[in-house]
């Protein structure tokens, strides 16, 4: 075993995270926004045929129960919402099987809250006091919004609300990537995917909080389409040095649209052979009984660390690893 029983992280940034987790707690506390913990082993999960989930099985003789780890606790907070909580916010470990690098580790921690009332510019405004609040001193430039079809058009010149597989082709093509056309085919979702990632995400917040909105309604499960433009979802997602730090959305309320959106991911799991999870149906009830008007965010802390610290690896702010754990 060697070294191996030994943390991977120094005890400097043991305390740097017990810093961040105590200021997170304090900003929220004295915004009056409520602390909950809510269960990462969970009979549902998420669809996402982007996401990899973790199983385990439940005895109980004489039964026995497939259980889930959960990619993420907004299920069940927003159950919460759904039973009259008012604006919440909650630190836990998330789990995402088949993840694993240096931005990645199967066992993560995450910061999620969701703010009553609050629209998706409202909660922009909130991150934006988070972040200076967690950054003060680092020399962050003035926090930036750009929505993704202005930011994906000015780095590529393809516009994302309008799918034409020739000229993903051909830009491909020309940006020396050609893997992308067999790996994409025709996916309009899976070539926005791969495009963002390898040719913008790298580019945005150079030295700042940047926020891109305004999502192509096609990748975003869990957002109200825009009210004004369908092809468009209020989703946003935070970058800092081009680290992908957030997610978050102006939520879906509305049950029979969200469950509809379940079982299209769900085919697609099925047509990629993915594994079929378990439909969350305790969650269509809390949205069919009434969610109230809300924007949430998850903050990936982990990354987070990263950035604060200026270290290399993920491994570096984890006590523990998946190679060690």
């Amino acid at each position: 075993m060697g070294n191996t029983w030994q943390p991977s992280c120094s005890l400097e940034l043991l305390r740097l995270r017990a810093r961040v987790l105590r200021d997170i707690r304090c900003f929220f506390t004295e915004r009056d926004v409520l602390e909950v913990e809510t269960p990462l082993l969970c009979q549902g999960i998420g669809t996402d045929p982007q996401l990899e989930f973790f199983t385990t099985s439940y005895c109980l003789p004489p039964l026995r129960q497939t259980l889930f780890l959960q990619t993420s606790p907004e299920f069940a907070m927003k159950r919460l919402l759904a039973a009259g909580s008012g604006s919440i916010f909650q630190i836990c470990k998330a789990f995402r099987n088949g993840e694993s690098g240096r931005f990645h580790n199967p066992e993560f921690t995450l910061l999620e809250w969701y703010r009553v009332g609050y629209n998706l510019s409202q909660l922009m405004d909130e991150i934006t006091e988070l972040i200076a609040l967690l950054f003060a001193g680092q020399g962050l430039e003035p926090p930036q919004r750009v929505s993704y079809q202005a930011v994906f058009q000015r780095y590529t010149g393809l516009d994302p609300l309008v799918f034409s597989y020739q000229d993903y082709c051909a830009y491909a093509c020309g940006e020396h990537i050609p893997e992308a056309v067999a790996l994409c085919g025709h996916d309009h979702v899976l070539w926005l995917d791969f495009i963002f990632s390898h040719k913008i995400q790298p580019l945005l917040g150079a030295n700042a909080l940047c926020m891109v909105y305004g999502y192509p309604a096609c990748q975003s499960s869990l957002a109200r389409t825009h009210a004004e433009n369908p092809a468009v979802s209020e989703r946003v997602e935070l970058f800092i040095k081009g680290v992908e730090l957030g997610n978050g959305y102006y939520e879906l309320t509305d049950a029979v649209e969200q469950d509809k959106r379940f079982n299209g991911e769900i085919t697609i799991r099925q047509h990629c052979g993915l594994p079929v999870p378990v439909k969350d149906q305790r969650l269509v009830a809390a949205l069919a009984a009434g969610l109230p008007d809300c924007s949430g965010i998850a903050i990936g802390l982990d990354r987070l660390l990263m950035l604060l610290s200026g270290v290399g690896s993920i491994d570096d702010v984890l006590a523990f690893p998946v190679g060690r754990a």
